[in-house]
């Protein structure tokens, strides 16, 4: 292979660095994907662009919708380079010391459109932003690259609050409703039988633990980043939580998602996760849950949100069954669909409607606003 007049180290952070612009514009690329990716930049011809491009869209990318917002981010982040002499080859460079503008949507369509298209005038509001009010407002499907990428500094801003419950343990307080007898006969020991003071005692007072249990699926697939994120500003807002994902199987990703740096965080749990946008089974993931992992996180009056919108490929009898089981179980079962949000929406699929009747709240998630009155909104459960 020729010499490629770039350090290793510069090289590799650049690669990274394109998969993390297609993580942040919604594409999903796994780590096996980044893996894959640089390995078989070894084996083509670097200073070939068209090569460099072929691999990246035959790794990176999955499906076809994905392909436009690709070529665009491929061409707006490896800039040609200028000619150069004869003997060196350069491979594309990623502009990292420069702030690139925002992707718009008046640049995605003139990306797209064709030569034969009719011109259409279109504002061009590069380097604009929606307003805040807005955005908070804004339906999540309908959200652009640049804000979504605003969008996940407010989720990772926002302040979660989880009720307290009133546990049989007691502990040492200064105003008790019982004496503390053993503290009382430990200090009377010290003072010839003489007690010279009262020791006083209360019920401790925890967080309930929460439990987060998110479908992503492929009809949930644009929801799903969003989701992860979410999953990842909770574990690291509140305590005891414990976070799930499933389509056709569950799976646990808390272990992943307690990792310090976002992005690494997410990408670990996406690396577990084997039925990414496939099929969904909303009842045999339930069942699972509740056999496996029921008795461990079920207790001290925990809080259960499932994310979904209700789309099942399984039995309905079965996903009602086992919602019983788990309302049962735990201290308050809510469901969060981020399509209950539209004026339109009706909960008429199979598993929404199976699941209506087992659930002690039907919430929508289809904004940030949403999203900010369920954090205290679990502050607020008795």
């Amino acid at each position: 292979m020729d010499t490629i007049d770039t350090q290793p180290d510069a090289f590799l952070h650049n690669c990274l660095l394109f998969t993390r612009t297609l993580r942040a514009a919604g594409i999903p690329v796994g780590f096996d994907q980044t893996s894959a990716f640089v390995q078989a930049l070894e084996l083509i011809d670097l200073s070939s662009r068209d090569q460099v491009y072929y691999a990246a869209r035959g790794l990176l990318i999955c499906r076809r919708e994905h392909l436009r917002l690709f070529e665009l981010i491929f061409a707006r982040f490896w800039r040609a380079l200028p000619e150069q002499p004869p003997g060196r080859k350069k491979m594309p460079t990623a502009p990292r010391h420069r702030k690139l503008p925002p992707f718009t949507i008046a640049t995605y369509m003139a990306f797209k459109a064709r030569q034969e298209d009719p011109a259409i005038d279109v504002a061009d509001k590069s380097g604009t932003y929606s307003d805040l009010e807005l955005l908070q407002r804004k339906d999540f499907a309908e959200m652009t690259p640049e804000e979504l990428e605003q969008l996940r500094t407010l989720i990772s801003n926002l302040r979660w609050q989880m009720s307290r419950r009133i546990t049989r343990r007691r502990t040492a307080a200064r105003r008790g409703d019982l004496l503390h007898m053993r503290r009382i006969l430990r200090e009377a020991a010290r003072h010839q039988g003489v007690a010279l003071r009262l020791a006083w005692q209360r019920r401790k007072i925890k967080q309930r633990p929460l439990i987060l249990i998110a479908d992503i699926s492929g009809s949930m697939e644009k929801y799903a980043r969003l989701l992860l994120q979410f999953l990842y500003s909770a574990t690291h807002g509140l305590r005891r939580v414990e976070c799930f994902v499933f389509g056709t199987r569950l799976t646990r990703i808390t272990a992943q998602l307690q990792l310090r740096n976002i992005d690494r965080s997410i990408d670990q749990a996406a690396r577990e996760v084997v039925d990414w946008a496939g099929g969904t089974r909303i009842g045999e993931s339930l069942q699972f849950f509740n056999r496996r992992w029921g008795r461990r996180a079920l207790g001290r009056g925990a809080v259960v949100l499932i994310i979904s919108d209700g789309w099942d490929q399984g039995q309905p009898e079965l996903l009602a069954r086992e919602l019983r089981f788990l309302q049962h179980r735990c201290h308050r079962l809510i469901w969060l669909n981020p399509l209950a949000g539209r004026t339109t929406y009706q909960p008429l699929v199979g598993g929404m409607r199976a699941a209506l009747g087992s659930i002690d709240d039907f919430l929508p998630l289809d904004n940030f606003q949403r999203l900010a009155d369920l954090a205290e909104r679990l502050g607020a459960i008795t």
